[in-house]
């Protein structure tokens, strides 16, 4: 898959620290300029939905279950590669100093229709909601965001990016 951007945190001084590599799959679904992210309460941010591939999940699979469960969307089809999004960021819990994220990025179709969400507890907690919104109506929030809220979570600087490389590549637009 095509490497979208190789991101290192701030506060990492030592790419050679112990590190473990997580791998996550984000889904990318729009309907012109609108897309299915998600809302999230606590970070006051938007992302796209996708989350972490199990152990014996192909990328794809974990692409379609965490879809079904962050936004209960369903029969999703037309699943294409959009590319992948590396960060190295701090880990803060024993044995490892960095967390390496990769997050696998596809671009697909969806029923209109959405279902029942099966979100987790943390998620919960977080306030986590599906919602369709304007493209660049996501991205100004954001980017407000990363402005002006103290809370905000480690995500909200690549979500920001993919969702401005996907009005630029996606929608031949620009932001």
């Amino acid at each position: 898959m095509k490497l979208l951007k190789s991101a290192v945190h701030p506060e990492i001084r030592d790419l050679s620290a112990p590190t473990f590599t997580r791998k996550a799959a984000r889904a990318i679904v729009l309907k012109g300029e609108d897309i299915l992210l998600l809302y999230t309460q606590r970070y006051h941010d938007y992302t796209l939905p996708g989350g972490g591939i199990d152990d014996g999940e192909t990328h794809v699979e974990g692409l379609i279950r965490e879809l079904r469960e962050e936004t209960g969307a369903h029969s999703v089809t037309n699943i294409k590669e959009f590319g992948l999004y590396e960060e190295f960021r701090p880990w803060h819990k024993s044995d490892f100093d960095i967390v390496h994220m990769e997050s696998y990025c596809f671009v697909c179709d969806i029923d209109s229709e959405l279902l029942t969400t099966k979100l987790e507890p943390h998620e919960i907690q977080n306030g986590m909601t599906p919602v369709w919104i304007n493209i660049f109506d996501a991205i100004k929030h954001n980017e407000e965001t990363l402005a002006s809220n103290p809370k905000k979570g480690l995500s909200i600087v690549r979500e920001t990016f993919l969702l401005k490389l996907i009005v630029k590549q996606l929608l031949g637009l620009q932001n």
